[in-house]
């Protein structure tokens, strides 16, 4: 029987992807990297640190140091969200139901903690998360499940007991290694027919919306 729910952020509470990758492209520009939209691509999840070994130069990285590029880019990234910024689709329905059906909920997400308060403030749903366990509160971020199997012992629950919704490879990844009951995934990152085929999704969805058979994800 599922007791909690852990939702990752990025793609999941929000639909940003897009968002992300024009923050990117300012924050490349500005130090004439390039190349980076085809790597960007497989960090989908993954903590600032991994993703800016990938993207940034090694001697950039060496010069500025990884926490102020990170901090860097989400800047821009919280900038230019905050006008357009809502959370995905029937996602403020599925919340008050699980409060009402006794399911605790969490936040694990790769993200930093100020992207992750930015998110739930402006989207008006901090009250339903009783744990967040952000990038910066672990040592290794997704796709190692120690995200997921902090934010279920910090709501007192077994991985198994709690259903993860996700939407990038390393989070699905996170999310079965860590053991969760059920995975459920967003379509916001991925086609549908990959997440099916290569991915360990036990039901895909577009939004929230789509749910609906709560008691059926639940069991």
């Amino acid at each position: 029987m599922i007791k909690g729910a852990l939702f990752d952020m990025d793609g999941t509470l929000v639909d940003n992807s897009a968002v992300h990758v024009k923050a990117f492209e300012i924050f490349c520009a500005r130090y004439n990297v390039e190349g980076w939209q085809e790597k960007l691509t497989g960090v989908f999840g993954m903590g600032n640190d991994d993703i800016m070994r990938q993207i940034m130069p090694e001697e950039i990285i060496r010069e500025k140091g990884l926490a102020a590029l990170a901090e860097e880019k989400e800047a821009i990234y919280r900038e230019i969200y905050a006008p357009t910024i809502r959370p995905v689709e029937g996602l403020a329905t599925l919340l008050k139901q699980l409060h009402e059906a006794g399911i605790r909920c969490a936040v694990g997400s790769s993200g930093c903690r100020t992207n992750v308060d930015f998110v739930l403030e402006k989207c008006g749903i901090g009250a339903f998360f009783e744990q967040i366990v952000s990038g910066d509160r672990v040592t290794h971020c997704k796709p190692d499940p120690e995200i997921y199997l902090t934010a279920a012992a910090e709501l007192g629950l077994n991985p198994s007991e709690c259903v993860v919704f996700e939407d990038a490879r390393a989070g699905i990844e996170a999310a079965r290694r860590a053991g969760a009951g059920r995975i459920v995934v967003l379509t916001t990152t991925l086609p549908r027919e990959v997440l099916s085929s290569e991915t360990a999704a036990d039901t895909i969805i577009d939004t929230y919306a789509d749910i609906d058979d709560l008691g059926a994800i639940l069991q």
